[in-house]
């Protein structure tokens, strides 16, 4: 019995069943979830996200998002998702959260003044700090999954050309210090006065350096002022140069993944 959704899943149905004391009012289909299938739900007490893993990979780390959504909540100045993991009928897990209400920086970063890029390249570098400065005594085991590990099999699983020098160079570079581990432009929120106010989307997190939080950041296109006011904010930048090249091929292995297997899911520019 597979432990993961498809779009030919009644989803509809799951999502009544989960929300019993609420009416539902609209669902959308996220479309640019890579590696989920994201639905966000609109409720007469408010707007929720739903995620339904879309393979045996993705099962075991929608377990993991939820552990470290649920620990990391409350130890840094920006809001996270208070996530609850959820079982069907059939044992498969999927999660839901309320809608942290915003834009995210991608929606918004070529449309900001130089003020207000300098503020959200402060709030970035400031959540980075944060996040691996929280103490991990007592954190769950799914909390303490090493960034390495999750890469190496997210590239086993899923690619067909490997990165094995990669795999080495952020085994080698990795400290005990927890990571976001795919800080990018999608996962930070903005308020209406693009100020940062909440981070997104932790399936990828775990125990790393958190130059290669950095270098997540700079992987994809950003403006060069950003760049530059981002890197200010950190006294060692040594390992970005390379770790930055790291991400750009996963992301370039995954993407190769999902335009073959699931042609209805957009992807953002890389």
């Amino acid at each position: 019995m597979r432990n993961f959704f498809t779009i030919n899943d009644p989803l509809d149905k799951i999502i009544e069943k989960t929300m019993p004391d609420k009416k539902i009012l609209k669902t959308e289909h996220i479309l640019t979830g890579w590696t989920n299938i994201v639905i966000e739900v609109t409720t007469d007490k408010g707007s929720y996200f739903f995620r339904f893993p879309r393979n045996p990979f993705w099962s075991r780390m929608i377990i993991k998002d939820a552990a470290v959504c649920n620990f990391v909540e409350g130890k840094t100045s920006y809001y996270t998702p208070q996530m609850t993991l959820y079982y069907d009928e059939k044992k498969r897990p999927y999660s839901v959260h309320k809608k942290i209400e915003g834009y995210t920086l991608g929606d918004r970063i070529y449309h900001l003044s130089h003020t207000a890029l300098t503020g959200v390249a402060y709030d970035t570098a400031k959540f980075i700090k944060e996040l691996s400065g929280i103490d991990l005594r007592g954190a769950p085991k799914e909390v303490q999954m090493p960034l390495s590990e999750f890469l190496y099999e997210l590239d086993h699983e899923h690619y067909k050309k490997h990165i094995d020098a990669d795999h080495k160079y952020i085994k080698k570079t990795e400290e005990n210090k927890l990571v976001h581990g795919d800080l990018n432009l999608g996962n930070i929120l903005l308020d209406e006065n693009d100020k940062v106010i909440g981070v997104i989307d932790f399936c990828f997190a775990g125990l790393g350096n958190p130059q290669m939080d950095t270098a997540r950041m700079l992987s994809r296109p950003v403006p060069e002022e950003f760049e530059k006011e981002f890197l200010a904010q950190f006294v060692d930048t040594s390992e970005v140069k390379r770790m930055k090249t790291a991400w750009q091929h996963i992301d370039a292995g995954y993407a190769e993944h999902i335009r073959t297997n699931f042609p209805e899911i957009t992807l953002n520019q890389l």
